[in-house]
């Protein structure tokens, strides 16, 4: 147990139409302050995506997720909350909004390697 380190996670949701409320998952961000580790990773399901809205189109959607990844790598392109720490980051990113991308409330764990941990909420949680 003593090589278990904490982390926490939030599933990355897009809802098209934001007042339906309806949403898929999308992604994973992923964060430990004990490893400085941040990273998302994220998977937009084009068949989903029209059934839920068939008006739009995923490149605009990639553009927002990417943007967040800035934000997670601590980018230039990031701009100013690329800029905070990580911690900070990951707050910033898990923060309650109304748009059409949101992510869920933040959950907690432990796991030994937090890069096969994000793999593996991934793959439960979006693919």
């Amino acid at each position: 147990m003593q090589d278990r380190i904490k982390y926490e996670y939030a599933i990355v949701r897009v809802l098209p139409k934001v007042e339906r409320e309806e949403f898929f998952n999308v992604g994973v961000i992923l964060f430990s302050r004990q490893k400085k580790f941040l990273k998302i990773k994220f998977h937009i399901d084009e068949a989903k995506l029209s059934c839920f809205c068939c008006e739009k189109d995923s490149s605009g959607l990639k553009d927002y997720l990417n943007a967040w990844q800035q934000v997670c790598e601590g980018e230039p392109n990031g701009g100013a909350i690329g800029k905070l720490d990580l911690s900070d980051r990951f707050r910033w990113l898990t923060a309650s909004r109304s748009t059409i991308i949101q992510s869920s409330p933040t959950h907690t764990g432990l796991c030994i390697n937090p890069e096969e941990e994000l793999d593996k909420i991934f793959k439960n949680c979006v693919l």
